[in-house]
């Protein structure tokens, strides 16, 4: 009896161990069109996040051993079972970052590698996002460009065009794009551009020059672009904070919505519309891109897939040119329920499999704690009972 008293407290911390364990892992669902099956060690599996709004030095307590701690294991569990070869965050990695100062823009990115623990040793790419960097209204250059400094390849406009397994990627700021003439949307039509031409004489690109915007009207959102007879599909891997624009774009509220196209997005939204962030969000869960500089993009680059957050729910859409859009739900309780994250597969056959992971939502993670004390407690209480008899 006295061995199987010392043995109890033991296997009750063995229990909460496996039941952490069991829910800090991902429950992953395959998603639209699938690969050939076949695995290839040349495959690249891309670990796709968005919207973790971390607060950095803001952080409370419950963020900082809590929330974080499990996100933490998520993190882990999920590189532990899916092995991915890259980590891309979509924007908003910080809640309300276009309102910090350099020194507490640090501790977002400290708390961020905190978080990702053995992930962080991962390729990584991080976009920027309204919450990192403001309204149009609030754009501000130089602290943009401070910003983009910090995080891996962006040049100052905050964009990238980088290659890795013969897989290549644009990454754009999407955030300029919604603005009007400024230098910084400029600068992210100088990188379209740039790519434009490349993707359409990829052996002579050099010999080409970007040519400036000729947009520069006051008041003009207009787009100016090239022909571009190659087919839709055939460019790189686009990657944004915002969506594109799709034409039944308001799905909040009593509008009524294509089920077919919006019916992850939707359900998603709806949650979120009495949210603590509606006040808070620079711009509406709802926000896409323009329709002209979606139309711009999609002629400019010929996208093979598209990726994209901002609206923390997940939505597996076909745009009317046949290109895929994959909406990236949000990495944060904050947002959601459920955290999760998408996994992408890019195979040596061109086909792209896509699997949509979540976690736990932070209400049973409480629950299961609360039953396991609660079932703690009366063993430590017969214990002490028996020790005091004998």
């Amino acid at each position: 009896m006295a061995s199987l008293r010392s043995v109890l407290p033991l296997l009750m911390v063995a229990v909460l161990i496996a039941v952490e364990e069991r829910i800090s892992g991902p429950s992953c669902v395959a998603s639209g069109r699938r690969g050939d099956g076949a695995s290839h060690p040349d495959d690249l599996k891309v670990m796709m996040v968005a919207d973790l709004l971390l607060r950095g030095s803001d952080a409370s307590y419950a963020d900082t051993f809590f929330r974080d701690s499990f996100i933490s294991k998520f993190f882990r569990k999920s590189f532990e079972r899916l092995k991915p070869d890259m980590l891309v965050v979509l924007g908003d990695i910080s809640a309300k970052g276009w309102a910090l100062t350099d020194n507490k823009w640090l501790t977002v990115l400290q708390q961020f590698h905190t978080i990702l623990g053995p992930v962080g040793g991962l390729p990584l790419h991080i976009a920027l996002g309204d919450r990192d960097i403001g309204k149009c209204s609030e754009l501000d250059e130089q602290f943009i460009n401070q910003v983009s400094s910090n995080l891996p390849g962006l040049g100052s406009s905050g964009c990238s065009a980088f290659e890795i397994s013969n897989i290549s990627f644009v990454s754009l700021n999407a955030v300029a794009l919604l603005c009007g003439n400024n230098d910084l949307r400029f600068g992210v039509e100088k990188v379209v551009e740039r790519e434009s031409i490349a993707l359409r004489n990829p052996m002579n690109e050099a010999s080409e020059k970007v040519s400036e915007p000729t947009m520069r009207t006051e008041g003009s959102n207009n787009f100016h672009w090239r022909d571009n007879h190659m087919e839709s599909g055939s460019g790189p891997v686009l990657l944004l904070h915002f969506p594109l624009y799709r034409k039944k774009r308001n799905i909040i509220g009593g509008t009524k919505v294509d089920p077919g196209i919006y019916h992850h997005m939707a359900e998603g939204l709806a949650r979120h519309d009495d949210s603590k962030f509606k006040d808070m969000e620079p711009y509406a869960l709802d926000q896409t891109l323009p329709v002209n500089a979606t139309e711009y993009i999609f002629q400019a680059l010929k996208p093979r897939i598209v990726f994209s957050g901002h609206t923390h729910s997940f939505c597996d859409h076909t745009h009317g040119d046949g290109t895929r859009e994959i909406t990236v739900p949000a990495m944060t309780w904050a947002a959601r329920q459920k955290p999760g994250f998408v996994l992408v597969n890019f195979q040596q056959n061109k086909a792209v499999s896509v699997s949509h992971c979540s976690s736990a939502s932070e209400r049973h993670v409480i629950l299961t704690y609360i039953i396991f004390f609660m079932l703690f407690i009366p063993v430590l209480v017969v214990i002490r009972c028996s020790n005091l008899v004998t």
